[in-house]
């Protein structure tokens, strides 16, 4: 079963993706924020990687780019923001982001990217 960590400080935003990547079958990790985030990438390692942008402590952009400077698997990563401008979107790839999706995403939409990163079937 494919491992999906979501980093995002608010609560329900992390409970709305949960729901949708367990009822498509995979198994889900939280974390409020980079430093969480980081810490549970070294204990373990995840299929992908759900980021939010703004947060406390270690934000979106700091946390991939302190993880792909990490010497261990590097999975791939949607970012989701509410910044839609596409500043928001250039620095998201250039902190090593896979793919870059704006608030509240929608379901098929995620759930598309999520496959598609993952290189699954019938995406």
């Amino acid at each position: 079963m494919k491992r999906i960590l979501i980093v995002d400080d608010a609560a329900t935003v992390r409970l709305f993706h949960r729901q949708i990547l367990e009822q498509a079958g995979y198994q889900v990790d939280e974390a409020v924020n980079g430093i969480e985030a980081l810490e549970k990438a070294l204990q373990g390692a995840f299929d992908l990687y759900v980021v939010d942008v703004n947060m406390p402590k270690l934000d979106g952009y700091g946390f991939l780019r302190e993880l792909r400077a990490q010497a261990l698997y590097q999975a791939p990563a949607i970012m989701i923001s509410t910044e839609a401008a596409e500043r928001d979107r250039a620095l998201a790839y250039d902190a090593g982001a896979n793919a870059y999706l704006t608030k509240p995403s929608r379901p098929a939409t995620l759930l598309l990217n999520v496959k598609l990163l993952i290189g699954e079937e019938g995406a």
